[in-house]
């Protein structure tokens, strides 16, 4: 059999891809092994935010005290009820992408498809010859070997959401960004939860300064041990986790250490290419090409930014370049953002602070335990802290753990993108009281560092000094 092009992969970035690709040819294979609702829509961000914005919601029952209201102490979480709504609305963001293979008839395959080439596979027994080859498999929760004897007491993300109750303690053994978004909901709900990890870090945070400040605040709704590798082993009917600074007796564990990229019995070894001790190849970020050869590798599969907007952006360019007539220099990508949605949210956008090495920076930050639109909401807490070239006063980064840090992230995201500058920024409208202002605080600092090209006349508008009007 042969075609054009052939998917493997029908995640974000295999869909992605597919929509390119269709538009160049009608001649195409979509193969898929597993569900065909996307993780992101399944297992991932969907599911996981419907958590997080259930637990937020019961956790608000806290402060209401401080806002007059009376009553609080009759709220009760009821998990199952938790956990049937999310799943209600996974099964609601799945729809679109479980009813692919029903559009695309014998152009989309349920199976496994292994290279045996730089143009051929094999799927499902059969081979299949194709110009260009587009691999996007995702990845699966990582979860080392000998906790599997634990059984179905070991979670991951893929089987969480799939729970109908959860047991009252839980162990949560890995502090990326899921791990510590899950814990905090699960805390907020009720459970009692540990969290542990081999580094001191939390939620990928780079920035010293910035997870100096959420670490307590994480801390004050769960226990943490971080800075040793977990150890688990049976207490009975129990599970005992032990790390940095002691144990923690636990019902269930919930696995959140990353995630490895689908690529067992893929074949990339026959492609004939260096593989590093991961068994990857080197990808062209801006093409995605593996090599000079017509394959390219998209999404969670390629271990570089596992975000389902990187893999839609990836997934677009690999079609892009797989077409017979693309330019082969690549597509650009945009400015680098990444969101944790705990509580403060955590947000990075550009490079990390370590990245910018010895570069000429300037430095601006607000405490955002001050902000006074924070304060009405019993919110205020969390550090900001924009990075910019010293000399020109271009943003480059900024990272941060603040109320509603997606949204302030987005703005620093665009405006890095469209390299902006310090004085541009601040001569930009801001509104009276948002937590915006604390942006504009933090911007006002870096002024202080940094040249003052660009903007307008009200580019140096200083602060009045009062909190309540600032």
């Amino acid at each position: 059999m042969k075609v054009d092009t052939i998917i493997v992969g029908a995640g974000s970035a295999g869909l992605s891809a597919l929509r390119e690709v269709r538009s160049y040819t009608d001649d195409f294979l979509l193969v898929n092994a597993g569900h065909w609702g996307t993780t992101c829509a399944a297992v991932g961000c969907m599911p996981s935010k419907a958590l997080i914005e259930a637990a937020n919601a019961f956790h608000r029952r806290g402060t209401f005290g401080d806002f007059g209201i009376r009553g609080a102490e009759g709220l009760r979480a009821d998990i199952p009820a938790v956990l049937g709504r999310v799943r209600e609305m996974r099964d609601g963001f799945v729809k679109g992408p479980e009813a692919v293979p029903d559009r695309l008839g014998e152009r989309a395959i349920s199976g496994r498809a292994r290279l045996l080439g730089p143009g051929r596979l094999e799927v499902n027994g059969e081979t299949v010859e194709a110009r260009a080859i587009i691999l996007a498999p995702g990845s699966s929760p990582v979860v080392p070997g000998p906790w599997r004897d634990f059984g179905d007491r070991i979670l991951t993300t893929d089987t969480l959401f799939e729970q109908h109750d959860l047991p009252r303690r839980i162990a949560v053994i890995g502090m990326g960004a899921v791990g510590v978004e899950i814990a905090q909901a699960l805390a907020r709900l009720g459970l009692e939860v540990a969290g542990f990890d081999a580094v001191e870090g939390l939620a990928g945070v780079d920035d010293p300064d910035v997870l100096a400040a959420l670490r307590p605040l994480i801390e004050a709704e769960l226990a943490l041990h971080l800075g040793a590798p977990a150890e688990l082993e049976a207490a009975g009917d129990a599970i005992r986790v032990t790390g940095a600074g002691g144990s923690f007796e636990a019902d269930a564990v919930l696995a959140a250490m990353g995630r490895r990229p689908n690529i067992d019995g893929l074949g990339l070894e026959t492609l004939g290419v260096p593989l590093d001790d991961d068994g990857l190849p080197e990808v062209d970020p801006a093409s995605l090409r593996i090599g000079d050869l017509p394959v390219f590798l998209a999404g969670d599969a390629n271990g570089d930014r596992p975000l389902l907007h990187e893999a839609a952006d990836e997934g677009h360019i690999a079609g892009r370049m797989a077409a017979p007539d693309a330019d082969g220099s690549g597509l650009c990508r945009r400015t680098p953002l990444f969101i944790t949605f705990s509580s403060p949210q955590v947000a990075r956008v550009g490079p990390p602070l370590s990245d910018l090495g010895d570069a000429e920076i300037g430095t601006g930050s607000a405490d955002f335990s001050k902000q006074a639109r924070a304060r009405m909401a019993q919110t205020a807490a969390g550090l900001l802290r924009i990075h910019a070239e010293r000399e020109t006063g271009r943003l480059l980064a900024a990272e941060m753990c603040v109320p509603a840090a997606e949204h302030l992230a987005h703005l620093l995201a665009l405006a890095v993108e469209a390299r902006m500058t310090v004085a541009d920024m601040l001569a930009m409208p801001f509104y009276h009281p948002v937590l915006e202002e604390g942006l504009r605080g933090a911007l006002r600092d870096l002024a202080k560092s940094v040249a003052g090209a660009g903007g307008s006349d009200l580019s140096d508008c200083k602060a009045l000094g009062h909190d309540a009007l600032e």
